[in-house]
């Protein structure tokens, strides 16, 4: 008698944009995969080192998405998502290397907790002892960040857990989880578009889950690593999503203290010689106010879990991996955020 779950068809979309060989040993690992009912689609961004191609020579079973531009992370993976026909999804990046058992265990944990996104433990490609995620978390402020980045992994995590949002490293769901969400923001582009995601998850009751039995090695970064491009999208993009998830209610109790929090990120863009990065990012919220009230009126409307409730789960200090900043600043930021963070939330809190 064949499995229930083995008639699902899995669809499994991978963006790529020059990743070289990294790809090819992505599709590698995908096709060692227990689990037989998957299609894997490879979406390309007008790469200019011809990997895909020779990724469609080698493995003439994926479908090829050949984009005209390159539409970013979020547009892209959408494409792919739009083209497929799996009643579950996985993105996936291709920098990442998978375990033959690593659909079947999402799809068994997603059997069990249901509607939700899925994200597996995540170890370093280069120090495959080192963690780079056990889940993803959601700071009061608008930081996300991995969990456990930089830690030797000890097996630490043994069951499911709930967690802040699922890395879009790696992230599996269900095309009607998708329906209900909505895609990924184009406006994002890319970074923190799996923390938008997650979070506008969680505002109509749909939860991400950490599944530690799922294991993947990542890369990490291969394009922009710590750059000021990558500073200047995730700076832009946590400012876009503070505009658009808090209720104007939320964000009026927050503004004095976010202000404060903001005058640290000055001081750590400057240390880090990224002030340019900064500013761009401003200027381009500013510009794109209308865009963004648009969006904050759409998520508004959907809206089921209030803010006060989300923020309840939201951890009060962030992490921040040691290659960032060094061990004295960061705890120094940590300290002043943990206390804005309580404080904000108590008067949050007193009003509802």
């Amino acid at each position: 008698m064949i499995d229930e779950q083995e008639k699902s068809l899995v669809s499994i979309i991978i963006l790529n944009y020059n990743a070289g060989d990294l790809l090819i040993n992505c599709v590698k690992s995908v096709f060692e995969t227990n689990y037989k009912n998957y299609e894997v689609i490879v979406v390309d961004n007008i790469s200019t080192d011809n990997s895909h191609k020779k990724c469609k020579e080698r493995f003439e079973n994926i479908q090829l998405i050949e984009n005209i531009e390159n539409f970013g992370y979020c547009e892209g993976n959408n494409i792919g998502i739009r083209k497929a026909r799996g009643e579950f999804i996985v993105i996936l990046n291709p920098d990442t290397i998978v375990e033959p058992n690593w659909l079947d265990e999402f799809l068994k944990a997603y059997s069990k907790f249901g509607d939700g996104l899925y994200q597996p433990k995540i170890l370093s490609l280069y120090e495959k002892d080192v963690l780079q995620s056990t889940g993803n978390m959601i700071h009061l402020f608008g930081f996300g960040f991995a969990r456990d980045k930089g830690v030797v992994d000890k097996k630490q995590y043994k069951k499911i857990e709930k967690i802040g949002y699922a890395s879009g490293t790696c992230l599996f769901t269900s095309s009607k989880v998708f329906n209900k969400i909505g895609l990924l923001d184009p406006f994002l582009f890319l970074y923190h578009d799996d923390l938008d995601l997650g979070w506008r998850a969680a505002q109509i009751g749909i939860n991400s889950f950490f599944v530690p039995n799922v294991k993947i090695l990542h890369a990490e970064s291969y394009i922009l690593k710590w750059s000021s491009k990558k500073f200047y999208w995730l700076e832009r993009n946590r400012k876009y999503c503070l505009l658009t998830h808090f209720s104007k209610d939320t964000y009026k109790k927050m503004r004095f203290n976010l202000l404060l929090v903001d005058f640290f990120v000055w001081i750590f863009y400057i240390s880090k010689g990224f002030v340019g990065a900064k500013i761009k990012a401003e200027l381009d919220i500013y510009k794109n106010k209308k865009q963004i009230e648009k969006k904050y009126i759409e998520l508004e409307s959907k809206k089921i879990i209030q803010d006060h409730e989300l923020i309840k789960k939201f951890p009060d200090k962030i992490f921040v991996p040691k290659n960032v900043t060094k061990g004295i600043i960061n705890n120094l930021f940590n300290s002043i955020l943990e206390k804005l963070s309580k404080k904000t939330k108590a008067s949050i809190f007193q009003k509802n």
